[in-house]
């Protein structure tokens, strides 16, 4: 059973502790919705988790109550002395390191499979995410990504062929990987209340389609949505062959790219990569 711990409030006020807007941070102090959250994760007993951006340990103390094994990068030095004392309560599970989340080896870090969890700071997340999902070595040693977004960057990652949110982001994260739209949050649920709503966006690596090179396909979305209202003769003339490859596989190049399903765009790119 989970030791019993102080309300998330009287840590945050104990600490003297506030949501910095340079951070982009915003706190949750709900219990059951931050463990609704990590239950996203599925199982998590003796499980190695990775989280981004823990700040005083709400979502922290949710994943270890459900077991798991947390590495926690914290930027925040502030929220380092909240962090200790939950490690002391949950010995030998909790390892805090003080860094930037985005100048760090992650693989390196944990050095085993590994689930990613975190209600990332709304200023790198999407720099974050594509890390993730990007590189040539896959599947990834991450097992699963249980993160919270901007409610508009989450549909946009679960967006499909034809809608305004469909675009590069969707096509990174649905080409070798299945992502859900797991959870709304309500904007009134955080401490300062953000502008925006929020969502919960899960995912799990699928496998790679053959032949492609993920640098391939990165360069091609970059250069289809750069310019999206732009016909796809004009957005991919900028990268040697991709016209020629449209072409050969008899794609009308008048069509623009958020037309174009995401099969369409991994054979472009695997065209591209041979």
């Amino acid at each position: 059973m989970a030791p019993p711990l102080p309300p998330l409030r009287e840590v945050v006020a104990r600490h003297g502790l506030s949501a910095t807007k340079a951070l982009g941070q915003n706190f949750l102090f709900d219990e059951q919705l931050l463990a609704r959250i990590a239950a996203i994760s599925g199982p998590l007993e003796g499980r190695a988790v990775l989280e981004i951006g823990p700040g005083p340990g709400g979502l922290t103390r949710a994943l270890l109550r459900a077991g798991a094994r947390v590495t926690a990068i914290e930027m925040d030095r502030r929220c380092l002395p909240a962090l200790a004392e939950l490690a002391e309560v949950f010995p030998g599970r909790l390892r805090v390191i003080e860094g930037d989340a985005l100048a760090l080896d992650h693989d390196a870090l944990m050095g085993e499979p590994h689930a990613v969890a975190g209600n990332l700071p709304y200023n790198i997340g999407t720099a974050l995410f594509t890390r993730w999902l990007g590189g040539e070595h896959w599947p990834p040693q991450w097992t699963s990504l249980t993160l919270m977004f901007q409610q508009e960057v989450a549909q946009r990652i679960v967006a499909t062929p034809d809608g305004d949110a469909y675009g590069r982001l969707a096509i990174l994260a649905q080409w070798r990987a299945r992502p859900v739209l797991a959870l709304k949050v309500h904007r009134s649920a955080f401490t300062p209340p953000p502008k925006v709503m929020s969502a919960v966006v899960h995912l799990a690596p699928t496998s790679a389609p053959d032949g492609v090179h993920a640098a391939t396909l990165e360069r091609l979305t970059a250069a289809a949505f750069g310019q999206r209202r732009k016909m796809l003769r004009q957005s991919l003339k900028s990268m040697p062959g991709a016209v020629g490859a449209l072409e050969a596989l008899g794609i009308d190049p008048q069509r623009r790219a958020e037309t174009l399903p995401i099969a369409t765009f991994v054979d472009l790119a695997r065209l591209l990569s041979s």
